[in-house]
């Protein structure tokens, strides 16, 4: 079997499903700091997404309901890479978020985990060993 001729560059967006548009925003930008670039919506309809920056990638938040999708949280976590994750750790916390174990520490990165007002499993993520090629 011949492998297809295609390049990917790079990952454009992430898509995480919610029930709640208003109440996913606001977390995503007012709790975890993340700049909105855009909210998308049909003529005259309510808004059925919005996109926000994180780092390099964008991560679009959509109504799935209106999509003709159902709606189901992410189980695996989305990692999201801060400078200091127990930091990080400390000021979701202080905010009201609700971590789902103590933070992990893999040998090469630590990791702490926990979910956004939809139920999607995000981690916030720092790994502190070289790569190895």
């Amino acid at each position: 079997m011949t492998a297809p001729s295609i390049r990917v560059t790079e990952v454009d967006f992430i898509t995480i499903p919610t029930a709640d548009l208003t109440a996913a925003m606001d977390f995503y930008e007012n709790t975890l700091g993340l700049s909105r670039s855009s909210v998308w919506q049909r003529d005259g309809e309510e808004p059925m997404g919005a996109e926000l920056l994180a780092g390099e990638v964008t991560l679009s938040l959509i109504v799935a309901s209106r999509l003709g999708i159902e709606f189901r949280p992410h189980l695996v976590p989305i990692a999201l890479r801060v400078d200091d994750v127990e930091a990080a750790r400390t000021s979701l916390q202080e905010a009201g978020v609700e971590f789902l174990a103590d933070t992990l520490d893999t040998g090469v990165c630590h990791m702490a985990h926990f979910k956004d007002p939809d139920g999607n499993v995000l981690m916030l993520h720092r790994r502190y060993a070289p790569k190895h090629d």
